[in-house]
């Protein structure tokens, strides 16, 4: 175990930060896996989701998760540059995003969606808040290991 910032930390695969804690990337996995699975479904049944503007089409779904997925990417890379607690927002910003998915539910019912639909929408939407709350609790936690620090230097 490592500690870094004040923080105790661990390095289990090569290509994870040592500055994210395990959950974290427990949680951004999770969130990252109900993302594609809501996104896929809502792309390929798209005519079946109700009252769905026909702006939508198959193809917008999936550069909209592309852009989503964009944000978590740079979470990931500015917490490997050296700047985890911007890594942290971003990926909390990534996260909250799976909750913009219960926007559906002001076009029409939960009953009036498929089961499938309904699972899609709730597993993202649980996995991204579960990693927004995660992200901002270890920031929130970096920048009191920071703070801690620098009252530590002054004389």
């Amino acid at each position: 175990m490592r500690t870094k910032h004040g923080i105790a930390t661990t390095m289990r695969f090569p290509w994870t930060s040592a500055l994210l804690p395990r959950g974290v990337w427990a949680l951004l996995a999770t969130y990252f896996l109900a993302s594609l699975a809501h996104f896929t479904h809502n792309a390929e049944y798209i005519a079946y989701y109700p009252n769905m503007p026909a702006w939508i089409t198959r193809e917008t779904v999936y550069l909209v998760w592309f852009a989503v997925t964009g944000v978590g990417v740079a979470g990931l890379a500015l917490s490997r540059s050296g700047w985890p607690f911007l890594g942290a927002v971003a990926l909390a910003v990534y996260g909250a995003f799976g909750l913009d998915g219960l926007g559906h539910y002001t076009l029409a019912l939960c009953a009036e969606h498929t089961w499938a639909m309904n699972l899609s929408i709730w597993a993202e939407a649980v996995a991204g808040l579960g990693l927004a709350l995660a992200c901002a609790v270890f920031a929130s936690r970096l920048l009191a290991a920071r703070a801690r620090a620098a009252t530590a230097i002054r004389p």
